[in-house]
């Protein structure tokens, strides 16, 4: 009886021990998962940021097919993610456009449907850069310039300089620190402190597309140009010895005697002239061979007795009112100890031939000793103003 009581015993608990461990293990299946979508911009956005791109997430499921369209009923261009979780606009959103986008997902429960609609920033005015160096031609890709380079940005409408500055960036190799000077609200001038090292690259970038601006205005693209800086000519142009020295990275190459401004003023019209070359750093705009010089391109008519109209070869223009280091074989008997000029400097034939094909644009001229007012930054005068005088010139100056 005590060996069959107990076997019966041990039934019971092997018994018991099975139950409990099939209820340990028994779960409710989990319910299925719907996919879910998400949008970015989110549904009924508005005034979305033009740099934006458009993406479609999906939670819990897979991307079937998608649609964005703008309104006119073009499509957005863009790509899924190899998973086919995401979607992301091959480009911006832009300006002025009203989206719809639907997305169709694929879950445990099946395929999930979902749209919506955003609409992006519309600027009351858009607004472009033009990145130009000192002689205002715009800048191409690997360019050459000289030392004294001055990058110049020029915007179609006044700006805010605060606002625009911090999206224009400007790099070197080797670095440099470098500063813009805002002679107004649409002109920009940067340079570093010291003329730019042979060999230097300069890369502008103008990050505008998308940015606003101030006062309902927004940029109207982005650009970027690299430039490189060519040898280290500077010529020396000294009115008390009347001798332009050409230095090519810093060895004298040539000496040139050279008969500049008269000086002096007179009034025409109202209009007091100069004929002072005047003092300052000067930098090589262009050149031209032959090109025509009329006086009266800057107010001095050619019947005034001091005015002229007449071909001059191999000139190149240093100043935006016409002053150019040139030939003139006329003054030859002045050259080296007269000057004779209205304001530029005049060197023989042969030298004027040889300095013509030796600069660039963005060589330096260094204009030494003369009268006359100091060279004005609108005149090409960047490198004249000192560098204190330059920081306070930027937007934050």
């Amino acid at each position: 009886m005590a060996l069959g009581r107990r076997r019966l015993l041990i039934g019971f608990a092997g018994a018991s021990g099975l139950t409990l461990a099939g209820c340990g293990w028994a779960r409710e299946p989990a319910p299925p998962k719907p996919a879910t979508i998400r949008f970015d911009p989110p549904p009924g956005a508005h005034d979305v940021g033009a740099r934006s791109l458009g993406t479609i997430t999906v939670s819990d499921g897979t991307l079937r097919s998608v649609e964005w369209i703008d309104e006119t009923g073009r499509s957005l261009p863009g790509t899924s993610a190899p998973d086919h979780r995401t979607w992301t606009s091959a480009e911006p959103l832009g300006y002025g456009h009203t989206y719809t986008a639907k997305a169709v997902a694929h879950g445990e429960t099946g395929d999930v449907t979902a749209a919506t609609t955003c609409t992006t920033v519309r600027p009351q005015q858009i607004l472009d850069v033009s990145l130009l160096s000192a002689n205002l031609v715009e800048l191409a890709e690997n360019d050459t310039y000289g030392v004294g380079f001055v990058l110049v940005a020029r915007f179609d409408e006044p700006v805010d300089p605060a606002v625009v500055e911090s999206h224009l960036t400007v790099t070197t190799q080797p670095a440099v620190n470098g500063a813009w000077y805002w002679l107004d609200d649409q002109n920009a001038h940067w340079r570093p402190e010291h003329y730019h090292a042979p060999g230097t690259r300069i890369t502008i970038a103008a990050e505008l597309f998308g940015r606003a601006l101030g006062h309902g205005r927004y940029g109207l693209r982005d650009q970027q140009v690299s430039v490189t800086i060519g040898p280290a000519h500077v010529a020396i142009a000294d009115d008390d010895t009347k001798q332009i020295e050409v230095f090519d990275n810093g060895n004298l190459v040539r000496t040139m005697p050279t008969s500049m401004g008269m000086g002096g003023t007179t009034v025409v019209g109202g209009r007091a002239m100069s004929f002072w070359t005047r003092p300052g750093i000067y930098t090589v705009l262009d050149q031209k061979n032959p090109v025509i010089m009329d006086s009266s391109s800057y107010g001095l008519p050619t019947d005034s007795g001091l005015g002229y109209r007449t071909s001059i070869n191999h000139a190149v223009r240093i100043s935006h009112d016409g002053i150019f280091v040139h030939a003139l074989a006329a003054s030859m008997w002045a050259q080296g100890n007269t000057n004779v000029s209205h304001g530029c400097l005049n060197i023989s034939p042969n030298d004027a031939g040889w300095f013509y094909d030796f600069v660039i644009p963005g060589d330096v001229v260094e204009v030494r000793n003369t009268g006359g007012d100091p060279l004005d930054i609108w005149q090409n005068g960047d490198w004249s103003i000192p560098w204190p005088d330059w920081l306070r010139g930027g937007a934050h100056g």
